[in-house]
């Protein structure tokens, strides 16, 4: 094992020793402790034939994080940016500062309440809760649903509808 000092961790710029796995004589430690001669072969053994993949996947060589970057935004440059139509309105909106601060800027929203629920969901079913509490108050109607407010549970109700109003017999939906 190899013991890692403060000035390594405190050179930001060399990313490949901080994040790209074991050195080549880390590797020949670790192989030699299991009786193995290569990766492929300790692969070979511990990876059930069904689900191993030929050839490897090639990654290439390990790069600087700095490289690293400049290669993400040389493709990322290639994106052509387009319309969304999915969701018709989650992006380019204005939101209302007193929205912004009381609800999306406070913490109590992603944070959990109890510590069974995962954070976002906790902030997302209060949310969808005071939705449906202003609608009643807001209609004057004794129930209020926000089932769609939900992405997934919108595209599965659209497609239930789609299924029951269509002629088709076809169970294949495009997403």
């Amino acid at each position: 094992m190899t013991t890692t000092t403060l000035q390594q961790l405190e050179n930001h710029g060399e990313f490949i020793a901080r994040h790209i796995g074991p050195s080549a004589d880390e590797q020949a430690a670790m192989l030699a402790e299991l009786g193995e001669s290569s990766l492929e072969g300790l692969t070979a053994d511990t990876v059930p034939g069904a689900i191993r993949r030929e050839p490897f996947l090639a990654v290439g060589e390990p790069m600087t994080e700095r490289d690293a970057l400049a290669k993400l935004r040389t493709i990322a440059k290639k994106n052509k940016v387009l319309t969304s139509f999915i969701g018709m309105g989650y992006y380019d909106t204005l939101v209302p500062n007193v929205i912004l601060r009381n609800v999306l800027e406070n913490p109590g929203w992603y944070t959990a309440y109890t510590p069974y629920q995962p954070e976002i969901a906790q902030g997302r079913l209060e949310a969808i809760l005071n939705f449906q509490t202003m609608t009643m108050d807001l209609t004057g109607l004794e129930l209020a649903s926000a089932s769609l407010l939900d992405e997934a549970t919108a595209a599965a109700e659209a497609m239930a509808m789609s299924k029951r109003v269509s002629k088709s017999k076809s169970n294949t939906f495009f997403v």
